[in-house]
């Protein structure tokens, strides 16, 4: 369990919205962004909740990440859009594709939404657990077409992006909820690692040479992050980046062709109704029977109950929400001082 300060998470919310607010972006996109962010640190995915704040405010004077406006709408069939994203807050181009999938998903059954020029998302299971909780189905990819920090399986050249993707879907109790790379680890961890001066387990990363590595620090002279699958199976994690690509950048037609800024992204987003197909009591019948019997398997000896996708994330929030948001001094410590420049004080840990 986290020793670290806890904070009520509403207080965050509204802290983190006034910051980006009072470094320029329209009010309601940055309630958005701070909804998002939030949401990210209640599930324990700390390398994407607020302590993405810092480095999304720094986008903010060179416009990679632009404050307000709408998406260009490239195409729109009703059931498969485009958008160019111009660079605007990730988390409000996705929430603002959710809503308009909600909107059409009854009349078409399935909506796919490609998006170019996004800026960064944050944490992708967000965004799938939204249609989950309204008994839909979604499937989120997202690539970073300026991130060529990952070898295809094989090479010792960095290539590709971690290129994660996220799903939720109902199953009649929790809903499953799976938030996976194609890359072995992020580039996040492995910078903050290599801050801290600390190595992974296994050999994860490439040196310069081609070499396999456990230190993060190999990054910063020339080397790679591995597909998952490692030195055995990497061939699994590049195939699954190659279609990532396809869907995000091929489908949006913004990516490594033209290059990109900075933490600008491409996404490609799909929900889908249940009730178009066999119908959601069809559906859960058979998400819940399987999620139960895998929470039902043996474990192997020495290992705790197994768990399905998102379990543990979901737990940490009903936590958190009871208990207070978790935040790092290497997390809070900058938001205070970026607070202090507009007369914005962190909320005080909770019980102080």
């Amino acid at each position: 369990m986290s020793q670290d300060p806890r904070y009520d998470a509403a207080a965050l919310r509204g802290f983190a919205s006034d910051l980006f607010a009072r470094e320029g972006v329209a009010p309601d996109k940055a309630a958005v962004m701070a909804e998002v962010l939030v949401e990210a640190d209640l599930l324990g995915h700390v390398t994407h909740g607020l302590a993405l704040a810092p480095k999304y405010i720094e986008d903010i004077p060179t416009g990679i990440l632009r404050t307000d406006g709408e998406p260009e709408v490239l195409s729109d069939r009703g059931a498969c859009l485009a958008w160019n994203g111009r660079g605007l807050p990730g988390a409000w181009l996705v929430m603002k594709a959710l809503e308009t999938a909600f909107d059409r998903v009854g009349q078409y059954g399935t909506v796919s939404i490609a998006i170019g020029e996004s800026h960064h998302i944050g944490c992708l299971a967000v965004y799938p657990l939204r249609a989950a909780e309204r008994g839909l189905m979604a499937i989120l990819h997202s690539s970073a077409p300026g991130n060529s920090g990952v070898a295809p399986f094989g090479g010792r050249q960095g290539v590709l992006a971690p290129d994660p993707v996220s799903a939720a879907w109902p199953t009649g109790e929790e809903p499953v909820v799976l938030d996976i790379s194609a890359s072995i680890t992020t580039m996040n961890l492995s910078q903050r690692m290599a801050r801290e001066g600390a190595k992974f387990e296994h050999d994860w990363l490439l040196d310069a040479e081609g070499n396999p590595s456990r230190d993060p620090a190999v990054l910063n002279r020339g080397g790679t992050i591995l597909p998952t699958g490692g030195l055995d199976h990497g061939q699994k994690g590049y195939a699954q980046a190659l279609m990532t690509e396809a869907l995000t950048q091929g489908l949006s037609g913004r990516g490594r062709v033209e290059g990109t800024a900075g933490m600008r992204a491409a996404l490609f987003l799909q929900v889908i109704d249940p009730g178009a197909f066999a119908g959601l009591d069809a559906f859960t019948r058979q998400t819940g029977h399987t999620a139960a019997a895998c929470r039902a398997a043996a474990p192997r000896p020495g290992m705790p109950p197994v768990r399905v996708p998102g379990q543990k994330g979901l737990a940490l929030k009903r936590q958190a929400l009871a208990e207070g948001v978790p935040l790092a001094e290497r997390i809070s410590g900058p938001l205070a001082e970026l607070g202090a420049r507009h007369g914005l004080a962190l909320p005080q840990p909770v019980g102080r």
